[in-house]
């Protein structure tokens, strides 16, 4: 568990964020940014989910001076194409069928910065493969709502794990956030500190 020594903002409205940090204890506010998340020609799916987590991060810095914020965007990449958060119910049948049986990564972007300057950042990749699916469980699952917020169709936190076969690296990044690593980087900035123990 860790404690703040300074204010911490979240430059997402990501309640799956939210709730990844008060895991660690860490109170913090929500600014979120309104940074449109639309991929630019050539930019491949690093670039994309870096500079996604470094635009929230700089926005949300300037709107509440003298806090570090923290901006992150999580993508779902299957054969170099990015598939972000579904329209509606056909499209995401039409992704989780395109995951079925397969394996894809999933990157999450992140980025901590104050008063408008870039303090550190970095992406986390995980691979996560998926069972072969039939239509009639992706119909089913899309028709629950689950996958309509989230990038992929999926949630690996709610139902979506009845897909998932296996998993290489962080699970907290599939969830939306690498908890370890920007733990890691906020300690590092002195921005939060472990809680003392009691004697």
């Amino acid at each position: 568990m860790y404690r703040a020594r300074g204010r911490i903002v979240l430059g997402s409205g990501s309640p799956r964020r939210r709730e990844l940090l008060a895991l660690a204890g860490i109170e913090l506010t929500v600014r979120a940014t309104g940074v449109p998340e639309d991929a630019r020609d050539g930019e491949g799916p690093h670039e994309h989910a870096l500079r996604l987590a470094r635009d929230k991060a700089l926005a949300a810095s300037s709107i509440d001076p003298g806090a570090v914020a923290l901006g992150a965007d999580t993508i779902v990449v299957v054969d170099g194409e990015i598939l972000g958060k579904p329209r509606d119910g056909a499209e995401a049948v039409r992704m989780l069928l395109s995951l079925a049986g397969r394996t894809h990564e999933v990157l999450t972007g992140w980025a901590l910065a104050r008063d408008g300057v870039l303090l550190t950042s970095d992406v986390s990749r995980t691979e996560v493969e998926f069972r072969p699916l039939t239509h009639a469980e992706a119909s089913l699952y899309a028709a629950t709502g689950e996958p309509l917020d989230k990038a992929g169709a999926y949630g690996i936190q709610g139902q979506g794990a009845l897909f998932v076969r296996a998993i290489r690296g962080s699970y907290t990044n599939v969830v939306g956030l690498p908890l370890v690593e920007v733990l890691a980087a906020l300690l590092d900035a002195g921005v939060i500190a472990p809680c003392e123990v009691a004697s």
